[in-house]
């Protein structure tokens, strides 16, 4: 049974791309399992704090979540044309200790739900170098970029659309036939 980590890069509390994650955690095919990790409590990476302090316990969780995990699933907001700092601040710090070696090779795919008429076009191509650098294996068959999203989630930030659930299901269930 494969083990997928699905991280989102929102902190927000009614996000569209929390809620795109949970709905793919609900709609991943049988035997198929999208453990939700949470980035909310790693802090701003600090070199010094790093010397000093070690990783920081949020940190130490997302590694041994990625470690046992068979591939990524990164859910990405779209903020000013590119990758939100906070999620791009989380996967810089699990870079680092024994990081580097829990992402290569790892599946990775990315989508991500946006308000706009683009969806996250802009953000999904801003992290293309960073797979590149943490040499994961970037799963190219198959994008989903949600646009219009405040007309698809309700106000708690559930996906309600049936049309999306569907792209998400098939999107899912290719990406995890890959695994």
């Amino acid at each position: 049974m494969p083990t997928i980590l699905g991280l989102s890069g929102s902190l927000r509390q009614a996000s569209f791309n929390a809620g795109l994650l949970r709905a793919a955690a609900e709609l991943a095919p049988d035997g198929t399992v999208i453990e939700i990790g949470d980035i909310r409590g790693v802090p701003l990476y600090d070199a010094d704090d790093e010397a000093a302090k070690g990783l920081p316990d949020a940190v130490r969780m997302l590694h041994a979540q990625l470690d046992s995990a068979d591939a990524l699933l990164m859910v990405t907001p779209e903020y000013n044309n590119s990758m939100p700092g906070v999620f791009k601040n989380a996967i810089d710090w699990m870079s680092r200790g024994d990081g580097l070696k829990l992402f290569k090779g790892k599946p990775v795919a990315l989508m991500g739900a946006s308000p706009g008429g683009f969806g996250t076009v802009l953000s999904q191509n801003a992290w293309l170098p960073v797979f590149r650098t943490l040499k994961l294996d970037m799963w190219t068959a198959g994008r989903l970029m949600v646009s219009k999203a405040g007309e698809l989630f309700d106000n708690e930030g559930n996906l309600t659309d049936g049309k999306t659930r569907d792209a998400v299901k098939s999107f899912v269930a290719d990406f995890a036939r890959t695994l």
